[in-house]
This record gives C-alpha cells, structure tokens and sequence, in this order.
C-alpha cells in the first residue's frame, strides 16, 4: 500500500501543473483528484512547517509542499516536544476507523468490567495468535476487552480465509474462534459475512503480520505482546 501512493505522488509531481491558488486546500485536492479521481483523501491541512500541507490518504501521511510541486514522506518530529507528529494523526486515523466498526462484525471476548479494548487482527492458523488466544482468560481478568478482526494471511480464496468464515458464520463465534485457534475442526457454515472486508480494511492499515493489535487511541502494537506488556502499554497510551 505505501508503494502504491509513492508511485501516485511520484506520477502527479512529474505530470501535472500545479500553481499558487488562494483556496490552497481545495486547490491541492482538485490538483490530486485530476489526476487520481479515485484516490480517497482523507484530509489536507496545514502542516505545523509553514509552506507544508499534510495530506492523508486514508491511514497514510504524506506532506505536500504549497504550491503541489514536492512530496514528502517520512515521520515529522517535534523535537521539543518529544512527539512524533506524523503516528500521532496517523493513530487518530486509524482510531476513527476502528470504532466505526459495528459490534455485530466483529468477535468479542469482553470482561464484565472492561477498563480497555484492543482491536486485534487475527488468523487461525498462526502461532502467535493462538498464544494471544491462550492468554484470553489473563486478559479479561485484567478488564481488557479484545475485538477480534479477521485477516486470513493466505489471502482471500485460502483455506483459512473459508475456515474464517465458518467461524464468524458459527452459532456460537467464540466458541468456534476457540476451537480453531486449538486447531480443532469447525463445522462448516457460509453466511453473510464481513471476513474479506475486514482483510481489506487491515490491508489498507497496513496490516502485513498476525496477531496485528491496535490499542484503542489508534496506537499500533508490533505482534505478539505478552499480557502484562499490552496492559502498560494500554496504562500509557490510552485516552
């Protein structure tokens, strides 16, 4: 996906005119758009550099320089303030996208009194997933709350990408989610399902492992996190 708008930015800066506009905002997305009517732009705003716009297509952050000749991309840091701008907007981002997702999509293994949620992108067939599994019971027992999202890392038409759906498809989801990250045999079952959607939606993320596991202000954890480690982080980062 980041290669992907590398090359739309590298093919816009080389093949259009762009000049100094007095609307610049709705200039810069006009000059996008004209070349790329289907890209999804998320938002244009002044970047905190005078002369910088950021731009956001869907999760990713770019910045644009004012008159749409220069593209940039890469991490802005605010040295003073010891904040990375740039996974800032992009952990809000994700955060809007997230909890946008309704409950009846997603397997939900909650405590009685969640104090947290995670959104946890997960396939059935890899190891480190079946250990996050494994540590459902500890992690309800320290009120966090975790929202299963399917991402079939064999891709769509796999094996694991129909077992997904039997198990999303299942009388009873969480019972069958348990039975086949024990590796267990789920009884097949086809409905109207959101597993492609949800691997498209974690692709377009960034998703590139399982178990991918986003905090619930949008931070991104790096695979399997042990439950005390995803609890400090939780503690730290949240709200």
């Amino acid at each position: 996906m980041r290669c992907k708008w590398i090359l739309i930015f590298s093919v816009l800066l080389f093949s259009s005119g762009i000049y100094a506009d007095p609307d610049r905002e709705d200039f810069l997305r006009k000059a996008i758009t004209d070349v790329f009517p289907d890209v999804e732009i998320t938002r244009i705003k002044p970047a905190p550099i005078p002369g910088l716009y950021e731009v956001m297509l869907g999760t990713e952050m770019f910045y644009l320089s004012e008159d749409g000749r220069y593209i940039l991309q890469g991490d802005l840091i605010d040295l003073g303030e010891k904040i990375n701008l740039s996974e800032q907007e992009r952990a809000a981002a994700r955060k809007r996208v997230l909890e946008s997702i309704p409950e009846s999509e997603t397997i939900d293994f909650v405590p009685e009194a969640a104090r947290h949620t995670v959104y946890v992108f997960t396939d059935i067939t890899c190891g480190y997933c079946r250990q996050f599994h494994r540590d459902m019971a500890e992690l309800n027992g320290k009120g966090v709350a975790v929202r299963y999202l399917a991402f079939p890392r064999a891709g769509i038409d796999s094996d694991s990408f129909r077992e997904m759906e039997s198990v999303w498809c299942a009388a009873d989801p969480n019972e069958a989610m348990t039975l086949a990250k024990g590796g267990r045999p789920v009884k097949p079952a086809q409905c109207d399902n959101p597993v492609q959607r949800q691997y498209e939606l974690g692709q377009n993320l960034g998703v590139r492992g399982t178990p991918a596991i986003y905090l619930e202000n949008g931070q991104e954890m790096p695979g399997y996190v042990p439950p005390d480690d995803l609890l400090e982080a939780l503690q730290q980062y949240s709200g």
